[in-house]
């Protein structure tokens, strides 16, 4: 992460009784002077899981967007951690956290917030935090440099505090500022875009495969077990993808449809398009627990696999996995178990009919993945289920079981554009108006995504 740390500045306007505290922890200026305390309740030197509970203090004279601070916890190894938050009075949805290597076998716990602030003479009051091992294996945390097993607040410099980039608190070590660009938190403007207008003669056009494109016909999950996945259901008629599923009822006779990313090159960002989900058939009876999705996705190479991560748009027209009718799925994955069944995930849902077309957006940044439906937040998730590893770009449509009625019946999913911004948060309605930019000069595709 390359950041231009200021040098400490040496406050002059502290009360008396912080001298001594600022020998070693300067503040970023005389009107924003930080203070940490920190305790535990896990104060064993060997643990499952840390638990640093940390208040933050402003004891300046100016008040502190909290979207502007940043606190590290540095640690010794290289295990995989994941980060959680258990209470805190700022309230957990508004803090982020998340795990940068070091040089040495090193790295820290880099904790920010999205939202609030902090007004002189006050503090953040209790931050109940946490953090353990992805494979649950217990660990020693007493050889962390910012580790203390004092079960009572106390000022603690071993945990550092940076205020809009500056330090403010505490004695870092290891490297830094660390080598590595935090992807986590970009700097203003993202790092290359993909959009695509679906200009394409049909599943196969050439352009397809040349401009990063697979249309899936491999057979497998997710869906019907036996049923095909077919290119031939895909088409573009007049620049709109189109997924064209259908069923007799059978599974010989149930033909699914997808169209994804060839390469996994995407993290954070922005991700949106344009969808059209549909409620009826466009021929045959109505009925069937069909899926329509937009969505990004890490394979699993294993159950249970903690660097898999898939983040969810779900469309269940006619209801399925107990739901009797229309919903509406935002859900994103740490992990999950094939047999016996076993899903670590968390969902936002709205019972209710989205049929037509409707603009979606999925960012992830600064450890939360937002998910807008025609520029209204739906859903805010974060935490464990913040994707780790790069991803594919996918979108199908498929059947979770079959109902056995008579006759085939055709579901149609369409697409109307994609959009991603590589590490950059785009709000929805810039999302339109960049998409509308591109289109108002011709551009029918465009990729500057680095591989990974």
């Amino acid at each position: 992460m390359s950041r231009n740390f200021g040098k400490i500045l040496v406050s002059l306007a502290l009360p008396a009784i912080l001298i001594a505290v600022t020998l070693i922890a300067a503040p970023a200026s005389a009107a924003q002077a930080v203070r940490l305390q920190y305790r535990t309740s896990a104060p064993g030197a060997t643990t499952a899981q840390a638990e640093p509970w940390l208040r933050l203090f402003n004891d300046g004279t100016t008040t502190i967007p909290l979207d502007q601070v940043k606190i590290r916890y540095y640690l010794t190894g290289t295990e995989t951690y994941r980060f959680a938050c258990s209470w805190a009075v700022v309230g957990c949805s508004t803090i982020t956290g998340r795990f940068a290597p070091q040089e040495g076998g090193k790295q820290y716990l880099e904790v920010g917030f999205t939202s609030g602030s902090l007004s002189p003479g006050q503090n953040t009051s209790d931050m109940q935090l946490r953090f353990y091992r992805a494979d649950w294996q217990t660990f020693t945390q007493g050889d962390d440099y910012s580790y203390g097993a004092n079960t009572a607040y106390t000022n603690w410099d071993k945990i550092t505090v940076y205020v809009n980039g500056q330090l403010a608190w505490g004695n870092p070590t290891g490297t830094d500022p660390d080598p590595d660009p935090d992807p986590t938190d970009p700097p203003g403007g993202g790092t290359g875009e993909l959009f695509d207008d679906f200009t394409y003669s049909g599943p196969n056009d050439p352009l397809l495969a040349q401009r990063g494109w697979t249309v899936r016909a491999s057979s497998g999950g997710p869906g019907v077990p036996g049923a095909t996945w077919s290119p031939n259901a895909v088409s573009f008629p007049g620049g709109l993808l189109t997924l064209d599923s259908s069923t007799n009822g059978t599974a010989a006779g149930t033909v699914q449809t997808e169209l994804s990313t060839a390469s996994r090159k995407f993290r954070e960002g922005t991700y949106a398009a344009r969808v059209r989900f549909s409620d009826a058939p466009t021929g045959g009876p109505d009925g069937e627990h069909v899926v329509q999705t937009f969505f990004t996705i890490t394979p699993l190479r294993y159950n249970l696999d903690p660097d898999y991560g898939e983040l969810d748009f779900e469309y269940l027209p006619n209801g399925g996995w107990g739901e009797p009718s229309n919903i509406l799925y935002a859900t994103s994955w740490e992990t999950y178990q094939g047999d016996p069944w076993q899903a670590v995930n968390t969902h936002t849902e709205e019972r209710t009919s989205f049929a037509g077309w409707h603009d979606l957006v999925i960012q992830v940044s600064g450890g939360r993945i937002k998910y807008y439906v025609d520029g209204r937040l739906f859903a805010d998730h974060g935490d464990i289920y913040y994707p780790e590893t790069p991803m594919w770009i996918m979108f199908n449509q498929w059947f979770i079981d079959l109902q056995g009625a008579t006759g085939t019946r055709t579901y149609r999913q369409q697409v109307d554009y994609l959009y991603h911004s590589k590490n950059e948060a785009v709000a929805p309605a810039t999302v339109l108006s960049r998409v509308a930019a591109l289109r108002a000069v011709g551009t029918a595709f465009k990729d500057t995504v680095p591989n990974q």
